[in-house]
């Protein structure tokens, strides 16, 4: 269109068409991964993008929880906080009406990792938590060159603060659930159980973390077997969660 001819339109529809020239940008999210698992910098091992995927996808089957990774080299320039709660949104990670979904977003050009929590996880994942797992667990790994350990490590460490949840009743359910008592003996064994994990954790941290990454993805290791892809559910971002760099 001519200067002219922009100069003879009225003030309102220069204004629409600029506005609808912005709306009709190239948006700078890229579409939902199909995986629960993706690398699109070589960030870690191919043998643990697929346990990891193929644990997460178990996860989401067994809990109904979304649990999500994305790796990338960079946001172009735009804050990862922004990116990653427009990911999110986008990506509609989480079931609609619970929001308990969670993706930790990895830039490696960028050297930031973000952690985002869904509306119903932030009392499971505080802010204060995913911080945690971000400065204590992810990124000194990262630093040590220890990728595949960082981000295995980092999602065990998730799922164990999200582990109170995993038995919640589905929606449109009743919520009850009839009450059991152990007997004598399942008391022993379930105290030997959790002395055994303690003693585990405070000899071999990373043994332990990865062992309960397992218990709670139904204990599949190894490659996607490709039977399901990552559909996002309608959850939506409560904004909470934390940020690092290394």
């Amino acid at each position: 269109m001519s200067r002219s001819s922009l100069r003879r339109l009225p003030l309102g529809a220069v204004a629409l068409l600029f506005l609808g020239t912005g709306l009709a940008a190239p948006s700078d999210i890229p579409p939902a991964p199909d995986r629960w698992v993706t690398d699109k910098a070589g960030f870690l091992s191919v043998s643990t993008v697929d346990s990891l995927d193929a644990g997460l996808e178990n996860y989401e089957r067994t809990t109904g929880h979304q649990i999500l990774v994305y790796i990338d080299r960079s946001t172009g320039g735009i804050p990862l906080e922004d990116w990653a709660s427009r990911a999110f949104q986008a990506w509609k990670v989480g079931r609609k009406g619970l929001d308990d979904g969670l993706a930790v977003f990895i830039m490696a050009n960028d050297r930031r990792v973000r952690i985002e929590v869904g509306y119903g996880l932030e009392a499971l994942v505080p802010d204060i938590t995913a911080g945690r797992v971000i400065n204590d667990v992810i990124v000194p790994s990262i630093r040590n060159g220890e990728n595949d350990r960082a981000v295995r490590e980092g999602v065990a460490a998730l799922l164990a603060a999200i582990s109170g949840e995993a038995g919640a009743a589905e929606p449109g359910g009743s919520g009850a659930r009839p009450s059991t008592r152990l007997s004598t003996g399942e008391k022993i064994l379930a105290g030997v159980a959790i002395l055994f994990f303690l003693i585990l954790f405070i000899t071999n941290p990373s043994l332990a973390l990865w062992l309960l990454f397992n218990i709670f993805s139904g204990g599949r290791g190894g490659g996607g077997s490709g039977r399901g892809s990552f559909r996002g559910g309608g959850g939506r971002s409560g904004g909470g969660g934390a940020s690092g760099s290394w």
